[in-house]
């Protein structure tokens, strides 16, 4: 499935209108993924997982394509609800939650938990009585980018009994969720988690427990340089696995990266450039602190284009704070570039501009609607007739 990528004329063009660092982001590119992910897996109720950019651009998308969402915290909830989405339309996903978020979440009428413990049930039926939990299961797949399992999940042996003591505490148990990692490029882990569920859910019916709901979580990958795995595939054939659920149970998903992965180009500067100890170094005026924190947050590794042709040369690419650790990439080959040389980096629209800082005063990158840019460009050139359109 293509990403989002501006043009060398279209960067260009922005980069004269805008200061760097700034990021753009394309709602086209988020509808493409989400009708992709609805046209594959029709059964699924999209809960877009806010965490890995909470743009407003990318919430009023998803809100006009009909999803839902998947928040975290308080904060997540009252920046939800500040912007008109109901509580009806929120999974509170995090298993462990925060007493403030629990008083949020009642206050928006949040009816939907996961949990994973025993624990959780007291704190959710003295905030939120009578609400409606899903089990949240351990699903091992060391292969994850990131293996959420070593943090969240309950044991499957041990499912029933919370279910049951869920409902004891005058909670509503509902059915369970999974999440098989981040980033994940095998479909495997996915019918192990469905094998294991249909098991649980067989049982919970034997001591009258109905679970009508299944929470497939997150994990689908986006492009990387790294990454060779055939995405319509992987999604035809996760669809599959849920056939061995009964039609009258409803499939909900979490996609975060899937969703905004691919949707967002962030456009920076060249602002230094020297050798050190024989390496080409290269200066940018944003880094790991910045847009590219993905570095340290998500293992992530960027692909750079200059759209400067010659030989490449490995080189290393710094951010513009005095920190050391500042580094965006290393070995990295790139051709000969220059001072005020602009550099773009695609598909980072997941974990960047989220987790990014103000740190040694360095102000965060705005974030841009693509589509309004190109479509006011695009009139400007047409009043000038001076100038060629960008789109």
């Amino acid at each position: 499935m293509k990403s989002f990528k501006l043009t060398k004329k279209q960067a260009l063009v922005l980069a004269n209108k805008y200061p760097t660092p700034f990021a753009v982001i394309s709602t086209e590119q988020v509808e493409k993924n989400y009708r992709f992910l609805k046209d594959n897996m029709p059964r699924v109720r999209v809960f877009y997982a806010m965490k890995a950019n909470p743009s407003p651009i990318i919430i009023n998308k998803m809100t006009q394509l009909g999803a839902s969402f998947d928040v975290a915290s308080d904060g997540e909830i009252q920046t939800l609800t500040a912007m008109g989405i109901t509580g009806e339309n929120m999974i509170y996903a995090n298993p462990i939650k925060t007493t403030s978020g629990l008083k949020a979440a009642a206050a928006a009428g949040v009816n939907k938990f996961t949990f994973d413990t025993k624990e959780e049930i007291y704190k959710m039926a003295a905030y939120v009585p009578r609400a409606k939990v899903l089990l949240r299961l351990r699903i091992k797949n060391a292969k994850a980018l990131v293996n959420l399992n070593e943090k969240f999940g309950a044991e499957p042996q041990d499912a029933v009994q919370l279910l049951k003591t869920a409902q004891q505490q005058g909670l509503d148990p509902i059915g369970l969720a999974v999440h098989v990692g981040s980033q994940t490029l095998s479909t495997e882990p996915y019918h192990e988690a469905f094998s294991i569920c249909h098991t649980i859910m067989d049982r919970a019916k034997g001591i009258g427990l109905s679970l009508s709901t299944l929470d497939i979580g997150g994990g689908l990958p986006v492009p990387a340089p790294d990454t060779c795995v055939n995405l319509e595939s992987m999604v035809k054939d996760i669809n599959k696995g849920l056939t061995q659920f009964p039609p009258d149970i409803e499939i909900w998903a979490e996609p975060g990266r899937y969703i905004c992965g691919t949707v967002m180009n962030a456009v920076t500067r060249v602002i230094g450039k020297q050798t050190r100890a024989g390496i080409v170094c290269y200066y940018l005026d944003d880094g790991v602190y910045g847009t590219f924190s993905g570095v340290f947050f998500d293992h992530w590794e960027y692909e750079l284009n200059s759209f400067k042709s010659g030989k490449l040369i490995p080189s290393t690419f710094f951010g513009p704070s005095c920190d050391s650790l500042d580094v965006v990439a290393k070995n990295y080959p790139s051709p000969d570039l220059q001072i005020d040389d602009i550099i773009v980096a695609t598909d980072c629209g997941a974990y960047t501009s989220a987790s990014a800082t103000t740190f040694n005063g360095f102000a965060k990158a705005p974030l841009l609607h693509w589509e309004k840019e190109r479509d006011a460009i695009a009139a400007e050139a047409k009043r000038s007739d001076t100038c060629e359109a960008v789109i």
